[in-house]
């Protein structure tokens, strides 16, 4: 193992050396500032007399289904600016515009259409960017890189921009108007962002971009040209205040006519409001108090026949915007669906009116990325105390149960790159706090701590690899809900074959540890598998 790593070291070191006068100079476009007066109508025809003063590229190579190759129709793209927001202009030619696949299809789903796409790298770190397209029939999508890989998107990036494309004879053309107040950059008199475009025409099978990622690497913003000419703009002061009431009529069917709990409109309402702030050019501020997720989309029905919990994808706007700033290249210590989650309901009655979910009182989230290259979020939620309504016929009866105790859950993450191929090496602490009773004691954990560091360190523009992080959990409770725990499908600590734990059922603590690391190779031949090791005590 010694004498494979000695030599892939050498051999890393060798291709650095190699390759280091082998990085050709960054190519660059050229946003030119609208003069004052005149402006750009978004309607997707290239009419205004300003694109006439554009500066435009059209060095566009393929990617597919021939790297290297000058695309088969020629295409050109200029950018202006103003005050308040980017403009992107874009001429497609084809030889044969009865051929352009235009379909009509919803928001952030252009793949079975001729589309065009943008990417910024407005922090210019090499790591990050956000991307905006749009169809040849007009259809708008984005999305947002966490990451310095091509394929892998945050898609719960929507942002508010325009966008508009037109078919003539000579091809298509696409206009778009991303306003800087959707693009997070820092303050600098003078801007240079990294930039890129794509391209992809099914009639042909061809992928297009300005600077094509080789298809033996992985990344994105690391490859990006430069957009330059970008000055005297100001990062906006973000201030968004959103109250709402809602009510709602529950009708459920087969119920029993005794039941005193549903007695047919069931009617509901509830009140609360979201704040959004920005704290500075780089930081924004979320806050909510009893959010509405009324409108978020239902989960999927699941029959569940294993003995594991089932993790569904978080869908509430609250906890999915800016997330990637809580997550780090580790195990995920944080999952955002146990806040608000529906309470385990252990009330006894004949007719029993569990809750739904638990109320989340107020919750807020600081999310942004300094101009050293230091990425922080840091979210905290509290729920409230839940309980059940009984009823027993017998003696005509109604009682409480408290089925869910009030309890604080709190997640801080930071994250710093460095050096010249964006290094980067974050930190993640969480916790869940519960203020717990004696009839709640064997069900809840009174603290949990779970978190670690993690680590991505890279060489020659990304094509060198080492990976790993180190993590740890811990339970405090009652010695109950710590045997409860041991024994559960998670765990089976008590199973004969389980040499390496303890089971103990006096314990009042739980803690757990596990660590990985890996070296690989992301460009040409596959690199090392990685070589995990994990504990757990």
């Amino acid at each position: 193992m010694i004498i494979r790593t000695a030599a892939l070291l050498g051999a890393l070191a060798s291709s650095a050396a190699a390759q280091a006068n082998e990085v050709p100079p960054a190519k660059q476009i050229r946003a030119v500032r609208l003069a004052r007066g005149t402006s750009v109508n978004v309607d997707g025809k290239l009419e205004e007399a300003v694109w006439a003063q554009a500066t435009w590229i059209r060095d566009f190579v393929q990617r597919l289904p021939h790297e290297g190759a000058p695309p088969s129709d020629s295409m050109r793209l200029a950018i202006l600016y103003d005050d308040d927001a980017l403009y992107v202009g874009a001429r497609m030619f084809s030889r044969d515009p009865s051929k352009i696949q235009a379909p009509l299809s919803r928001r952030d789903n252009p793949y079975q259409a001729e589309h065009l796409w943008v990417s910024f790298d407005s922090y210019h770190d090499r790591r990050t960017a956000y991307s905006f397209g749009v169809t040849a029939s007009g259809v708008r999508f984005d999305w947002y890189h966490a990451s310095d890989n091509q394929d892998v998107v945050d898609r719960g990036f929507d942002p508010v921009w325009e966008a508009k494309a037109t078919i003539d004879g000579l091809g298509w053309t696409a206009e778009m108007r991303i306003p800087f107040s959707q693009l997070r950059f820092t303050d600098q008199p003078v801007q240079v962002w990294g930039f890129n475009v794509d391209h992809w025409n099914p009639a042909t099978s061809e992928d297009v971009f300005w600077i094509a990622v080789p298809r033996n690497r992985t990344g994105w913003s690391s490859f990006m040209g430069e957009l330059v000419g970008i000055e005297g703009i100001k990062p906006t002061r973000r201030l968004e205040l959103m109250p709402y009431a809602a009510a709602d009529s529950r009708l459920e069917s087969d119920v029993a006519a005794a039941d005193p709990f549903n007695g047919g409109a069931n009617l509901g309402g509830r009140v609360g409001a979201d704040l959004k702030m920005g704290l500075g050019p780089n930081i924004t501020l979320d806050g909510t108090v009893n959010p509405d997720f009324g409108q978020v989309e239902a989960d999927p029905a699941v029959v569940n026949l294993s003995a594991f919990e089932v993790f569904f994808d978080e869908k509430r706007p609250f906890f999915t915007e800016g997330s990637q700033l809580l997550r780090g290249s580790g195990p995920s210590y944080f999952y955002s669906r146990r806040i608000g989650a529906s309470p385990a309901c252990n009330a006894e009655g004949d007719f029993v009116d569990c809750p739904h979910n638990a109320t989340i009182l107020g919750a807020a989230k600081v999310t942004g990325r300094l101009a050293t290259g230091m990425s922080l979020g840091a979210l905290a939620a509290v729920t409230s105390r839940e309980s059940a309504r009984t009823y027993d016929t017998a003696t005509s009866a109604f009682g409480r149960v408290e089925v869910a105790p009030p309890a604080g859950y709190g997640v801080v993450r930071l994250q710093q790159e460095f050096g010249a191929s964006k290094s980067v090496v974050g930190v993640t602490l969480t916790t869940v706090q519960r203020d717990l009773d004696s009839l709640l004691v064997p069900t809840y954990s009174r603290h949990a701590y779970a978190g670690g560091a993690d680590w991505v360190l890279r060489w020659d523009r990304g094509g060198y690899e080492l990976r790993g992080w180190l993590g740890f959990s811990q339970l405090r409770g009652d010695t109950s809900d710590i045997n409860r725990v041991q024994q559960s499908s998670v765990h089976y600590f008590q199973r004969p074959d389980a040499h390496d734990l303890t089971y103990d059922p006096a314990r009042t603590t739980l803690t757990g540890s596990v660590g990985s690391m890996w070296f690989r190779k992301t460009k040409g031949i596959a690199g090392l598998r990685p070589q995990r090791c994990g504990t757990t005590r």
